[in-house]
């Protein structure tokens, strides 16, 4: 369940500003409802004209500049020091590409994900101190590597970081570092990706506006700010914006041949395009092999060789998502046969799983579950794994409270990476879950931008929305939310994998797709009333515009706060850590409603959604498991389903139920 939240605005200033910036009013409302309240940010937002900050405002940049111009004058050994990912192997292509163009003597080091992990080690240092190197330039990690810096620095070798990860504890001893989220930064900008300061870096270097080097490197910027899911608001929505228009009209060789392979050459990308074609196969690269190769893809000047390691990318990027299937398929069967689906944050852990997926695994399985998930790869004593959270919590924060027995650990409020000793991955999910409960519930939220009538959907509507891109993370695709829709019809799509559906209401039609949604996992059927979360596109063929709906997220009409709020609450008690069991309680009767549901055989979803409005979902949730212990219905797994049906001949005292029992209690230890 995912809680729906209507955004607030008010209709006279939407009205105003509509009329005094000479906008459609849709597009007022989507952006006062964002925070642009007057003309002149409404103005900047709508056309990007905002100013980029200047490159010194960010802290310690203009030590960082002066010592890399020193160190090209001197002719030292330059590395670049980068990360696997697609934001620091833009970072690193970017800065190695500029440093070559001012006669640097530069080579670029990217660590191997399965034999070195995250950021600096000793080992890469020493080998980096063998070629000569120094200066060191990391980009996109550097922030929490105090020893790692200390040693490098001991063997006379220069240190800059530029990092855009929260620092752990004090800064490190090096040159410089650069990052905005040092507690004595004072831009006004500071959700940068890696590439982001990287390129903020270069325009210190050159002591240029950052507006004037875009044409050379915007098409990095916004390739590894978007991956990263910075929040396309402020500075990353102009890189993002200028960006794709170099890389709709790509002068870099490795960029075309990476757009070739993901089958879009000829199309006009967008944001999206970025987010789920482009940034995977960089970051397939990093999670399959070795990354360094997507950094000389992007710094390639032969169109022979870029497409070569363009299409090495796109096989390993098909196999890393067999693999991820794989492993995600492994969790959720372990998840499900331990009960950590109880759990306030979920931690899983499974022998060889690819380490490098097992962060993806994790988007995925948050998705599923609504809670945030830590994967962990194990390997004799030591596991190394990621996870993902949910907005409103720092899953940053939750691994620090055990950072006291972590060997290593960074990252971001929804993204974080770690490793630990084996032995202890249980004492992890005891100290994550923990804090967790000390932390208001935080559930996955839609942001809704308003609602709209049936009718008010159409191909005129979609095209006024595009003046809002570039969407992604802080600056959403425009979402829709459609009240009390009846279900005309369910057709299955592309083989079964995706669903096609008609609504209904006062007489007006909606056609709508649906995908990654079977029809046998659909808890709803051809008659049931239901609101639906939309985003809209056109479509164009043959010259003829059509209107494209794509169903974001479903619920029964009529669901409230309060059933998302019982369902945590009856995990909690399934853990032994609810105190007051009332609003998941049922009563006899509550119970009876329950079985008659299940007379025929019935999903629990369905059975969710009958009720939903007469009983609280955690209600719902506790008769079902009571009348399951007694034997009163059976359950069978078909799919992501739990089938429900009363046994028959089967009678029970429902004080023989030992839940039933727990729930009166009241008081659980």
């Amino acid at each position: 369940m995912k809680r729906w939240i209507l955004s607030k605005y008010s209709k006279e200033l939407v009205n105003n500003l509509a009329e005094e910036c000479d906008v459609e009013p849709i597009l007022a409302l989507i952006a006062v409802a964002r925070g642009y309240t007057d003309a002149l940010a409404l103005d900047a937002f709508l056309s990007c004209e905002d100013d980029l900050d200047d490159p010194f405002a960010l802290a310690d940049m203009d030590k960082a500049a002066e010592c890399v111009n020193a160190a090209i004058e001197e002719g030292k050994l330059i590395a670049v020091y980068g990360d696997y990912d697609c934001d620091g192997v833009t970072a690193t292509a970017l800065l190695y590409t500029h440093l070559l163009s001012r006669g640097a003597n530069v080579i670029y080091y990217i660590p191997n994900r399965e034999d070195e992990g995250y950021g600096m080690n000793k080992e890469s240092v020493d080998k980096l101190d063998g070629r000569g190197v120094g200066l060191i330039i990391t980009v996109d990690n550097g922030i929490n590597a105090n020893e790692e810096i200390a040693y490098a620095r001991s063997l006379g070798i220069d240190v800059v970081v530029t990092d855009h990860h929260i620092p752990a504890g004090a800064l490190p001893d090096a040159n410089a570092v650069v990052d905005p989220h040092r507690t004595d930064d004072n831009s006004e900008f500071r959700d940068l990706s890696g590439v982001g300061v990287a390129y903020k870096l270069v325009c210190a270097m050159e002591n240029a506006v950052p507006e004037e080097l875009l044409p050379l490197y915007g098409d990095l910027v916004a390739l590894g700010t978007v991956a990263d899911v910075m929040p396309l608001r402020g500075e990353n929505r102009i890189f993002v914006r200028e960006g794709l228009m170099y890389i709709n009209d790509t002068a870099r060789i490795g960029m075309a041949a990476l757009i070739t392979v993901a089958g879009l050459e000829g199309k006009t990308l967008r944001a999206g395009n970025l987010a789920f074609n482009l940034g995977p196969r960089i970051n397939a690269a990093g999670r399959m092999g070795d990354a360094s190769r997507a950094v000389k893809l992007l710094c390639s000047d032969n169109t022979e060789e870029a497409h070569m390691i363009a299409s090495e990318i796109d096989a390993e990027n098909a196999a890393r998502q067999q693999i991820e299937q794989q492993i995600e398929k492994e969790a959720i069967k372990t998840i499900e046969e331990r009960g950590y689906m109880h759990d306030r944050v979920i931690v899983c852990s499974g022998s060889g799983w690819h380490k490098g997926i097992v962060g993806i695994a994790a988007a995925r399985l948050v998705e599923r579950y609504g809670k945030p998930v830590i994967m962990l790869s194990t390997e004799g004593d030591i596991s190394v794994g990621s996870g993902r959270s949910v907005d409103g919590f720092s899953l940053f924060d939750a691994i620090n409270k055990a950072s006291d027995f972590l060997i290593k650990f960074g990252g971001h409020e929804l993204a974080a990476g770690l490793t630990v000793k084996t032995e202890d991955i249980e004492r992890l999910r005891d100290c994550v879950n923990t804090y967790a409960r000390k932390q208001p519930l935080c559930a996955p939220q839609l942001i809704l931008d308003c609602k709209l009538r049936p009718e008010a959907l159409s191909v005129e509507l979609a095209e006024e929305l595009a003046a809002l891109e570039p969407f992604g993370k802080g600056n959403q695709n425009p979402l829709f939310g459609v009240y009390s829709l009846k279900i005309e019809r369910i057709t299955p799509i592309g083989n079964g994998k995706h669903l096609r559906m008609l609504f209904s209401r006062d007489g007006s039609v909606i056609q709508a797709l649906m995908f990654g949604k079977t029809e046998e996992n659909l808890p709803y059927e051809v008659g049931d009333t239901v609101d639906i979360a939309v985003t809209l596109e056109v479509n164009e063929f043959r010259g003829e515009k059509n209107l494209s709906v794509t169903i974001r997220d479903i619920r029964p009409s009529g669901q409230s706060e309060v059933d998302i709020e019982t369902v945590a609450l009856y995990s909690d008690f399934i853990r032994g850590f609810c105190r007051d069991t009332s609003p998941i309680r049922p009563t006899r009767d509550e119970i009876g409603l329950v079985y008659r549901c299940c007379a025929a055989p019935v999903s629990r979803l369905r059975v969710e959604n009958k009720l939903i409005g007469r009983l609280s979902a955690g209600k719902i949730l506790a008769a079902c498991d009571i009348l399951c212990e007694l034997g009163l219905i059976s359950y069978e797994k078909r799919g992501d389903n739990i089938i429900l049906k009363q046994v028959e001949g089967v009678r029970s005292d429902l004080e023989k139920s030992t839940i039933l029992c727990r729930l009166r209690e009241g008081d659980v230890d």
